[in-house]
C-alpha cells in the first residue's frame, strides 16, 4: 500500500512538478497553439478575397439585380477580408488547440477521466463547428430573406461589409456556443453540481431560458430567436442522455485506477 510508482503512475493528487516546470510546458504548448494559427493563417490569407465572397453569399444571392454590398469605409476592402482570414485560422487550428491543452492536462487525469475528457474534447469541436454550419446554411438565408423581404418600398439596400461580417461572425459564435450545451451538460452532472433527474425537472424553465438566450444572442425577430432556441433545447436533451450514459461510466469500480497504470 505505502509503494509508490513511478512519476505519472501516482494519482494526481501525489504528482508533484515544480512550478517553473509547469509553466515552461504551458508556455510551450501555448507557442504551439500560436503556430499553428498562423500557418493556417498563411495558408488561408491568399484566398481571403475569395473566402468573403462566399460568406456573403447568402445576402448577395437576395439584393435585387444591380445592387451590391459597399465599403464605407477606406480601409474596409484590405481589413475585412483580413479579420475574416485571421477568424477562419482560429478556427481551423482549434483541434491543435485543444490537442495542446489535452497534453498538458492528460497526465494529471485519471484512467476513467480520460476516458471521458477526449471524447468531450473532440465533441465539443464537432459540436462547435455543427453550430457554425447551421448558422450559415440553414439560418442565414432565412434571416436575410426575411430582412431584405420587409424593408420600407423605396429604401436601397446597400449592406456593407464590415457590418456584414461582425454580424455573421457574432452569429457564428453564438450558435456554435449554444451547440456545446450538451458538453457543459454532461459535465455539470459528472462534477455532481446536479443530476439528469435535477435537470430533467428543470425542463420548463430551461426552455423558457433558451428562448430568452436566443432573444439576446439573435436579431430581433422571431425566426432566428427560434432557429437558435430549439436547437438549445434538443441539445439540451441530448445532453441529459449523455449525461446519464456518462455517469454509469464513472460509477464503474473498474474505474478508479490512475491514469498511468
Amino acid at each position: 500500500m505505502n509503494a509508490k510508482p513511478d512519476g505519472n503512475q501516482l494519482p494526481p493528487e501525489q504528482q508533484e512538478m515544480p512550478l517553473i516546470e509547469h509553466l515552461l510546458e504551458l508556455r510551450n504548448r501555448l507557442l504551439k497553439m500560436v503556430l499553428a494559427v498562423l500557418i493556417c493563417f498563411a495558408a488561408i490569407y491568399p484566398f481571403a478575397n475569395e473566402l468573403y465572397l462566399w460568406l456573403s453569399e447568402p445576402i448577395r444571392s437576395l439584393l435585387p439585380v444591380g445592387q451590391t454590398m459597399i465599403a464605407t469605409d477606406v480601409t474596409s476592402p484590405f481589413f475585412a477580408p483580413l479579420k475574416l482570414a485571421l477568424v477562419l485560422a482560429v478556427f481551423a487550428a482549434i483541434p491543435i488547440i485543444l490537442y495542446q491543452l489535452w497534453s498538458f492536462i492528460a497526465p494529471g487525469l485519471y484512467a476513467h477521466e480520460k476516458r471521458l475528457a477526449f471524447p468531450l474534447l473532440f465533441t465539443s469541436v464537432i459540436l462547435f463547428y455543427a453550430g457554425a454550419a447551421f448558422a450559415y446554411y440553414v439560418v442565414f438565408p432565412l434571416v436575410f430573406g426575411f430582412f431584405t423581404a420587409i424593408g420600407p418600398e423605396g429604401i436601397v439596400e446597400l449592406p456593407d461589409i464590415t457590418s456584414y461580417l461582425n454580424f455573421v461572425l457574432k452569429m457564428f459564435f453564438a450558435f456554435g456556443v449554444a451547440f456545446e450545451i450538451p458538453i457543459a451538460t454532461v459535465l455539470l452532472i459528472l462534477t455532481g453540481a446536479t443530476t439528469p433527474a435535477d435537470l430533467a425537472a428543470k425542463r420548463p424553465y430551461v426552455v423558457v431560458g433558451c428562448f430568452i438566450i436566443g432573444m439576446l444572442l439573435t436579431p430581433p425577430d422571431i425566426i432566428s430567436q427560434t432557429l437558435l432556441a430549439v436547437p438549445m433545447w434538443i441539445l439540451f436533451e441530448i445532453g441529459i442522455l449523455f449525461g446519464r450514459l456518462a455517469k454509469r461510466e464513472v460509477a464503474d469500480p473498474d474505474s478508479d485506477e490512475p491514469a498511468g497504470e
